[in-house]
């Protein structure tokens, strides 16, 4: 059972932490390189059939590449909803490309990342096809361990980097980077040594290396993995794919880079959220959960699971909660049709329990909500919550007890569920 708990808890963070980070197309991220003077092939995107047709022509090659953009990996071997396989192709003439765009274009494209939902397909990027003679593998990342940039390097590249770490774990090296010093020039030239480039082309990789740290940092970059890296074969250093990662806490600082964030990418539900302040994340239980921090929304989910529940999302009404936030966290919550009943966990510090409490009686009679309430209230107000409460005449249960609260909205989910599963309504009564 607990490593249930333990199980769920993790997948919630990891899920959470993704959405500390903003993600942006690969034609964005080469967009970015080539300002700061990073090799990439040339090409441009369009979100038109004949816009990539027109990038087409003016590249003046037969040798092209069209790639499909969306956010998630592996769309090589992806398919898509109608069929057609692989999101990404060489081209020969505008006409291909041209013929290529209408495949892609606002059609959902499902690899192994996506699940069978796919992501929607908003632009093509046509590129200049470049010949690699090598190809490595190299990226920028936040350590958690140590706090500190690290770099990660491997000339194995063009290919997973998780299956070249479980068979050969010795053909990836890191380098720790220096938070005063940056990356110098000595480890720029011993990470580039590792790439498996020629001579000719160390030292361009090697200042190819500084410029992307530079990035990282000038743009407060979580993430910045190039695959692959590549020499072309007249020893040129090209960035052929990127996977860009920003911190959100650095919005305020980076307008330029937050405005190129493409929603259609998200989770409408979880974009909704964001507008009223709330962390929603879903998951695939059926117990929804209404917390305050994201530490008590970890415990609220260990707790249902070591009882026996799943917990249906992980929300987190932060500590600016009212009335009105309230309300919309249970919208989003009952927008599941899978939610057999609702535990409320807050802890009044900033948060006033009694507004919690307003906010949940409005939204059950607003919402008309069916299934089972269980509210833990603790802290600020919390005897004039629990009069609310109980006056409203409502179905909610209020329960002091972390572990009675849990076990309580565990056995009643179960109720709603089963009855759900023969077609029956039940009706609580206190």
């Amino acid at each position: 059972m607990f490593k249930a708990a333990s199980r769920s808890v993790a997948r919630a963070s990891r899920i959470a932490s993704q959405k500390r980070n903003l993600s942006i197309h690969e034609y964005r991220s080469a967009a970015l390189l080539r300002s700061y003077g990073v090799g990439v092939p040339n090409g441009d995107a369009a979100t038109t059939v004949e816009g990539a047709y027109d990038i087409a022509k003016k590249l003046n090659t037969e040798d092209l590449v069209v790639k499909a953009q969306a956010l998630t990996g592996g769309r090589g071997k992806g398919h898509f909803d109608t069929g057609f396989q692989g999101g990404v192709h060489l081209a020969n003439s505008p006409e291909e490309v041209k013929s290529l765009a209408k495949e892609f274009l606002h059609h959902k494209i499902i690899t192994k990342q996506t699940g069978a939902a796919g992501k929607e397909v908003t632009a093509v990027y046509v590129v200049e096809r470049a010949f690699a003679r090598t190809e490595a593998y190299l990226a920028i990342l936040l350590d958690r361990a140590t706090q500190k940039p690290i770099i990660v390097a491997s000339a194995q590249g063009g290919m997973d980097i998780e299956g070249v770490a479980a068979k050969d774990p010795s053909a990836i090296k890191t380098f720790p980077v220096d938070l005063e010093a940056g990356v110098t020039d000595a480890q720029a030239k011993d990470i580039a040594a590792v790439l498996g480039f020629t001579k000719h082309a160390q030292p361009e990789a090697a200042e190819t290396i500084k410029k992307l740290y530079q990035i990282f940092n000038d743009k407060d970059a979580t993430q910045i993995e190039i695959n692959p890296l590549s020499e072309t074969v007249d020893h040129k250093v090209l960035a052929m794919d990127a996977k860009f990662g920003f911190d959100d806490n650095a919005e305020y600082r980076q307008k330029e880079v937050f405005s190129w964030r493409d929603l259609t990418q998200e989770d409408p539900d979880e974009v909704e959220a964001g507008k009223s302040n709330l962390n929603f994340i879903k998951l695939d239980g059926n117990i929804g959960c209404l917390v305050n921090g994201a530490g008590l929304a970890m415990a609220t989910m260990d707790v249902i699971t070591l009882y026996g529940g799943k917990p249906a999302n992980f929300l987190d009404c932060g500590g600016g909660a009212t009335p009105e936030t309230i309300e919309n966290a249970f919208k989003l919550i009952l927008s599941e049709k899978n939610v057999s009943g609702i535990f409320v966990n807050i802890f009044g510090g900033i948060v006033r329990c009694d507004y919690v409490a307003e906010g949940l009686i409005s939204a059950t009679q607003k919402l008309g909500v069916e299934v089972p309430i269980v509210v833990r209230l603790q802290g600020t107000n919390y005897e004039k919550a629990a009069d609310m409460i109980t006056k409203s005449g409502l179905k909610i249960y209020a329960v002091n007890e972390l572990d009675s609260a849990a076990e309580k909205i565990v056995k009643l989910a179960d109720i709603v569920q089963n009855a759900k599963q023969i077609g029956a309504k039940v009706s609580f009564e206190f």
